[in-house]
């Protein structure tokens, strides 16, 4: 390839990323927001709904164990304070009737998804919001909250998700 094919198909990467980094300026605010203000945007197809804090408290919180486990670190087992995950689902009016996936997104891109059969378990996935006792920092403060999903079923903690505000019923 000689280099001017190359520096044209560079150029174009460049604005092909430029376009899609345009496109998802919008969506990164709302999540952006959503994170500053303990806010979690729940979605089925077009129903949009927005839990904040008071609401999750609300819901009823469960204390749980699970052990953290990161390439970094030896695994720890902590208590956690939060609620099931379909509970929250269930508390933003959302139906998980028919469905086959809960995707959880942190603002930081991070994704994970979850089959309805570990979204079901109430004793699996939890929207943590307390570790240990403490409320879980956000992300600009060191931590990995306000809310984090836990997975205790996951035995290596890969599919746990900090800094959640957005969960995607499909």
């Amino acid at each position: 390839m000689d280099k001017n094919k190359i520096k044209i198909t560079i150029g174009l990467l460049i604005v092909i990323v430029g376009v899609f980094a345009f496109m998802n300026r919008e969506l990164m605010k709302e999540k952006g927001y959503a994170h500053e203000n303990a806010q979690v945007i729940l979605k089925e197809g077009d129903l949009e709904v927005v839990l904040n804090h008071e609401n999750i408290i609300n819901i009823g919180q469960v204390h749980f164990t699970a052990i953290l486990d990161t390439s970094t670190t030896d695994p720890e087992e902590h208590t956690y304070t939060g609620v099931p995950l379909k509970k929250v689902i269930e508390e933003a009016g959302l139906s998980l009737d028919k469905k086959e996936i809960v995707i959880v997104k942190g603002v930081d891109g991070y994704t994970v998804a979850l089959s309805i059969e570990e979204v079901l378990d109430e004793e699996n996935a939890f929207l943590a919001y307390a570790v240990d006792g403490k409320a879980l920092k956000p992300k600009n403060r060191g931590g990995s909250g306000p809310y984090q999903l836990i997975v205790r079923k996951d035995q290596f903690s890969q599919r746990w998700c900090k800094f959640v505000v957005e969960i995607e019923v499909k």
